[in-house]
């Protein structure tokens, strides 16, 4: 995911993955060029500090948490480093609900009429299933 607007000022680049990420997850933002470290900002999350990762590298990186309330959509980044600003657009993309709850459930997915539905096929299933048996079952004791 690479790209960005901002030209010579040494910030080269923004990467963002996941690419697509559920509201309340974790982004990880890489800049190349910020060798001193900075922020990265979105409206999807609060500004985020970005860290040097080691010595030799000119990259900075650092973990945002994308708001709950963050509604479904493309959103850019941009990174601020000693002043200078790049801004990348599209970088990430906002999915669905939060993970959370017992399970990992989200509160997007099946809903109650869903599950009506499947375990009445289920249910149909499972009848099925034993007459089938019992019709199998008493032909043979009449042979």
């Amino acid at each position: 995911m690479g790209g960005g607007v901002g030209g010579g000022n040494g910030i080269r680049n923004i990467t963002a993955l996941p690419a697509a990420i559920a509201r309340g997850g974790r982004l990880t933002i890489t800049v190349d060029g910020c060798r001193n470290g900075g922020t990265a900002s979105s409206p999807a999350f609060l500004p985020a500090p970005l860290r040097p990762v080691d010595a030799a590298s000119e990259a900075a990186r650092g973990i945002a948490i994308v708001r709950p309330d963050a509604r479904p959509g493309t959103y850019d980044i941009t990174a601020n480093c000693a002043g200078r600003p790049l801004t990348r657009p599209a970088a990430f993309t906002v999915v669905g609900g939060v993970n959370g709850g017992v399970g990992g459930g989200t509160t997007t997915g099946a809903t109650k009429a869903d599950l009506a539905v499947g375990g009445g096929l289920m249910a149909a299933g499972v009848l099925g299933g034993g007459v089938f048996l019992l019709r199998r079952r008493s032909g043979k004791q009449r042979v």
